[in-house]
């Protein structure tokens, strides 16, 4: 077991996050099991995330931050902690994406992750078979926070229709994943459309992409590959997506059809709710 004391807060978030947390707790006096018997959870959870064994939740912060009289510390720290599990590669894009004030973003493979459920999140980073699965998914449940906002980031989503047949998780995972896009049918802030398979060739066979606007910032394109991501603010580039983004837009159905075709699918595809799940393994 890794020795509290020997952690340096400044190494990582993490690490500032469970150095914090016992400084916190002594300085009130309790011990590991007291604590977690006061925010209903288990002193060894404590103890595990105090030498950064287990990755906090929201809701443990939240707590600890109420029986602690801590002023929301911890309801602070758990953004940066969370972001800190993504991938390195990934990190960069979590934080514009976190300021844009405008999204654009076309997927071909997999719903877009602001818009994913936990299950659908879980059983897709499953297949990368990580190390921290917990850590990963809360990671991504966390950047949704951004559309609980009182002025949320502006989105606008083209999703390819092998997105809504490509079964993810299992019948019932769908099912709730593809209600999920449909909660989006009259949102103000996130538009979805999908591209039809009957639009065969079109502006972006390459793949998939994401267009950024910021207030203050000059706009980005973001692709990924196979084992990482890339960014770029280079204005031809930017011009170039615009166009194809524009295309696909204007062959993709309407924001209404497109909820109907969504409707179709969920319950001709994956109506029959006694389909057996599927339980990916991390």
């Amino acid at each position: 077991m890794a020795n509290i004391q020997s952690l340096d807060p400044t190494a990582s978030p993490l690490d500032y996050y469970g150095w914090e947390l016992r400084r916190q707790r002594e300085a009130h006096g309790l011990k590991q099991g007291q604590l977690g018997d006061i925010i209903f959870c288990t002193g060894s959870l404590v103890g595990q995330i105090e030498t950064t064994k287990k990755v906090p939740t929201r809701d443990f912060s939240e707590r600890v931050d109420a029986a602690l009289g801590t002023d929301g510390l911890f309801s602070r720290l758990i953004g940066l902690v969370l972001r800190s599990q993504l991938p390195t590669w990934f990190q960069p894009y979590a934080e514009m994406e976190a300021k844009a004030a405008y999204i654009s973003t076309y997927q071909a493979q997999l719903v877009y992750g602001l818009l994913q459920t936990e299950e659908y999140a879980r059983a897709v980073l499953a297949t990368g078979m990580p190390d921290d699965l917990e850590g990963l998914l809360a990671a991504r449940m966390e950047r949704q926070r951004i559309l609980e906002r009182e002025r949320p980031p502006l989105a606008w989503v083209v999703l390819d229709e092998a997105v809504l047949h490509r079964p993810i998780g299992g019948h019932q995972v769908m099912r709730r994943q593809l209600a999920r896009l449909l909660e989006f049918a009259r949102h103000r802030w996130m538009q979805v459309q999908v591209l039809p398979n009957e639009a065969g060739a079109h502006a972006s066979l390459a793949g998939s992409f994401t267009a950024m606007r910021f207030d203050d910032d000059p706009d980005i394109i973001y692709t990924e590959d196979v084992i990482s991501g890339h960014m770029t603010a280079d204005p031809e580039t930017i011009r170039e997506a615009a166009l194809r983004y524009a295309r696909l837009q204007a062959a993709a159905l309407s924001v209404e059809d497109s909820a109907r075709l969504i409707i179709r699918v969920m319950e001709e595809r994956y109506g029959d709710c006694s389909q057996p799940e599927e339980h990916p393994v991390a």
